[in-house]
């Protein structure tokens, strides 16, 4: 645990988070086993104690679970639906998502906020997922929230950072751990989310549609903690224009003189 990474009132040492909503249930295991998550979201549909359809049966020990609020229309029904989660043992995380928009998917910044307020007075640990927007933020910091989400690109788009440039700004000014969310598509979109300084990725569809999701998953395993490394390490400086050589120009052996 040389580079704990702590959520909420837990300390992990994997940063990387696995959404479980577009996974047969016997790929569950082997993608978390693989990309050596130890937290998992899921949609409270798929939990389902003493049916035949239980995703709470293939995750494995020790894992933590974040059910998400997906469905949710506004405050008021992502906190019905994080009461729901607790009540069938899911714990007190919860990844809080709020959409009207059914055509991109785009959260609702403003009842995420609301919604915040309400299930922090209630003891839950939540994760928001937003729109990457300062004001925004900064409301759900004062909310007590646990991290913040923002997409990286629409839902399930697997296009990668089209975000970068607002994510930048929450690393720099939000005080909390920033978890991309959404779009992520590739392993080097994950690096390069770790190497703006994000706190940990959260990946699904470009997990669940890969030819080998089991190897996919081991790859942004690799790809969150090399881009974590380069962070820690910190980048070398880009020069504006011309170019500068690899190797000294001056200082070279002399040729003895007999």
């Amino acid at each position: 645990m040389t580079d704990p990474f702590r959520l909420g009132n837990k300390i992990f040492t994997s940063r990387f988070i696995l959404g479980s909503g577009k996974f047969s249930l016997p790929l569950v295991r082997a993608v978390t086993e693989q990309g050596g998550a130890e937290m998992i979201t899921l949609a409270l549909r798929r939990a389902n104690p003493g049916g035949e359809e239980n995703i709470l049966g293939v995750i494995p020990p020790g894992v933590t679970l974040i059910p998400n609020t997906s469905g949710a229309r506004d405050a008021n029904e992502a906190v019905r639906i994080a009461r729901l989660a607790r009540a069938l043992g899911c714990g007190d995380y919860v990844k809080v998502e709020i959409m009207r928009d059914t055509k991109y998917l785009l959260p609702e910044n403003y009842e995420t906020v609301l919604a915040c307020e309400m299930l922090v007075d209630e003891g839950f640990q939540v994760l928001p997922y937003v729109y990457p927007e300062l004001a925004t933020a900064r409301a759900l910091v004062k909310a007590g929230a646990a991290a913040i989400m923002p997409l990286g690109a629409p839902i399930g788009s697997n296009k990668g950072l089209l975000t970068r440039e607002f994510i930048q700004i929450l690393v720099e000014e939000i005080a909390l751990p920033i978890i991309v969310d959404a779009g992520i598509g590739r392993p080097s979109h994950a690096c390069e989310a770790m190497e703006l300084g994000a706190a940990a990725v959260m990946a699904n569809t470009a997990v669940a549609t890969a030819c080998d999701p089991a190897e996919m998953a081991l790859a942004f395993k690799l790809a969150i903690e090399a881009g974590r490394r380069g962070y820690l390490a910190g980048p070398g400086r880009v020069l504006e224009r011309g170019g500068e050589a690899s190797s000294p120009l001056t200082g070279f052996l002399e040729e003895e003189v007999i």
